[in-house]
């Protein structure tokens, strides 16, 4: 800093103190170095080079005050989850708004006797009114090279594919530890949209494709079309209304209350299972399921799954989403909503459900962070997430062999990985005008969610893409990357492949139908 009062020669300390702060041009400085202000800030990051030389020149009017200047050694990794601070080093997002008072510590305070113009009397003496705690650690379930590997193949899924934004979630089944969360956007087409390339922060290494402004893992909320497929199959099941065998006889399309709810290619009358109509992602199959479940039961199966509730994660800006409700259910919502229409949900919501499939029935709360690391460096562990069963391990063993058959033979055929069993579902979801009863044309959320190993499951995974473009299906642009992904890392933890798996063989053409919702 200059005191400039103090400054008799501004165009010679200017030039002295130039190329010891980084600026080529000295004459930038003279202004600041005669404004009379007593208090100038001539440049906030003086490298300890520059600070040994400016100690050894002893320009008067020049001070050298001490600060400290954030690091990450890991760039912008999981930048959108761990969050930052403010410039009074507050936290101002994510975890580190989340922890802050933990964080943070607490400072201590002295009262010191001085004179009015701030000198220390000889005879005073400092007293300690409170002494300061030191602030805490945290150590997160992120895995670093598994957060890096998701965004790498989320990033480059978002170029191929011109999507604006994407969001990818890798959960441990047993636990509901998150071990990579990404929130990302593509900045090199859709930056008009988004925002200026200046407001985004760090580059991912993916050129073009930046962190997001949030973690819309959390706090973005969409519809989420076929995926949400799990609710009134569930549901069905619970209530013995199917069996994975029954047989429907599934119709092109039907109208509800003036309004037209159709499969995504045009048919003729189909005779299929429970099964099929799941692996194939029938609509209007879907819609035959939920009539015979009935309203109740369609709603009970809302809630069971944790859908329209906190997700018990708490990470600030989290949103809870938004469905339907006894009191507000019109009839087009018997078709609707099984499909994941008229409702929001955040990715993690669905995730979560899945894990629920994936867990024999038991709801795990999701976490970020294992462990508290206090100043002396003990370790304390955190509490364990709760849990809570939502269905029975029978309903979730059916629901996890039906799902199977979505990769093995349906939809989601290209999230299948050698040598292991994979159980999900994809979702081609519209996305509807904000505040309109209608959708925007050629606009969709690609979506796949699943699990590995399908009968001994240990990782749970979902991957999002907005808008992607000329290709919609989530079996075509989301799918890869759950692939990709959890293939790293099911080698990275050293999980058994399927003893005796014949990888499956697609045909070319996956199904009578495809997966989009509309």
């Amino acid at each position: 800093m200059a005191d400039d009062f103090l400054i008799k020669d501004p165009v010679g300390e200017a030039a002295a103190l130039a190329p010891l702060l980084g600026i080529h041009d000295a004459a930038k400085l003279v202004p600041k170095l005669e404004e009379q202000h007593g208090y100038v800030v001539l440049s906030s990051n003086v490298s300890a080079a520059s600070t040994a030389t400016l100690n050894t020149l002893q320009l008067p009017g020049i001070s050298l005050i001490a600060s400290s200047m954030r690091s990450n050694p890991d760039g912008s990794l999981a930048s959108t989850v761990l969050g930052g601070v403010d410039n009074a080093g507050l936290g101002s997002a994510g975890l580190e708004y989340q922890y802050q008072q933990l964080l943070a510590g607490q400072a201590g305070s002295e009262r010191v006797l001085e004179t009015p113009y701030g000198v220390s009397l000889p005879s005073g003496r400092v007293v300690t009114l409170r002494r300061p705690i030191a602030g805490e650690s945290l150590e997160l379930t992120l895995d670093a090279p598994l957060q890096y590997v998701t965004e790498q193949a989320l990033g480059q899924e978002l170029l191929a594919s011109h999507g604006v934004s994407g969001t990818a979630i890798v959960l441990d089944s047993a636990t509901g530890q998150i071990l990579s969360m990404a929130s990302l956007v593509n900045t090199t087409e859709h930056d008009s949209t988004l925002g200026t390339s200046q407001t985004w922060p760090a580059s991912t290494g993916v050129t073009g494709v930046r962190d997001a402004m949030n973690n819309l893992a959390v706090t973005q909320t969409y519809e989420p079309g076929s995926v949400f497929k799990i609710v009134p199959f569930s549901a069905a099941l619970l209530d013995k209304v199917i069996t994975p065998s029954t047989r429907l006889s599934v119709p092109y399309q039907v109208t509800i209350a003036g309004k037209v709810f159709h499969d995504a290619e045009s048919h003729g009358l189909e005779s299929l299972s429970a099964t099929q109509v799941l692996e194939y992602s029938s609509n209007i199959g879907t819609y035959e399921i939920t009539r015979a479940l009935g309203e109740s039961g369609l709603l009970a199966g809302v809630s069971r799954l944790g859908f329209g509730q906190p997700t018990g994660l708490n990470f600030p800006g989290e949103s809870q989403g938004l469905v339907a409700s006894a009191q507000t259910f019109p009839s087009t919502d018997m078709a609707a909503l099984p499909i994941g229409q008229v409702d929001a949900v955040t990715p993690l919501q669905v995730l979560d459900a899945y894990n629920t499939i994936a867990n024999g029935g038991v709801f795990v709360t999701p976490s970020l962070v294992r462990a508290t690391i206090g100043a002396d460096g003990t370790m304390t562990k955190a509490p364990a997430g709760g849990t809570r069963r939502a269905l029975p391990t029978a309903i979730a063993k059916e629901l996890t062999q039906m799902l199977i058959r979505v990769v093995e033979g349906g939809t989601g055929i290209k999230a299948a990985i050698p040598g292991y069993t994979i159980a999900g579902k994809t979702g081609t979801a519209q996305i509807p005008y904000p505040g309109r009863d209608k959708y925007i044309g050629g606009d969709y959320n690609a979506t796949f969610v699943g699990f590995a190993p399908a009968q001994h499951p240990v990782l749970s995974m979902i991957v999002v893409i907005e808008r992607p473009t000329p290709d919609i299906f989530g079996g075509d642009i989301a799918a890869p990357v759950f692939a990709q992904v959890m293939n790293y890392a099911l080698h990275r933890y050293g999980v058994p492949a399927t003893p005796g798996l014949i990888a499956p063989k697609s045909t070319g053409s996956v199904s009578l139908f495809q997966d989009v919702t509309t």
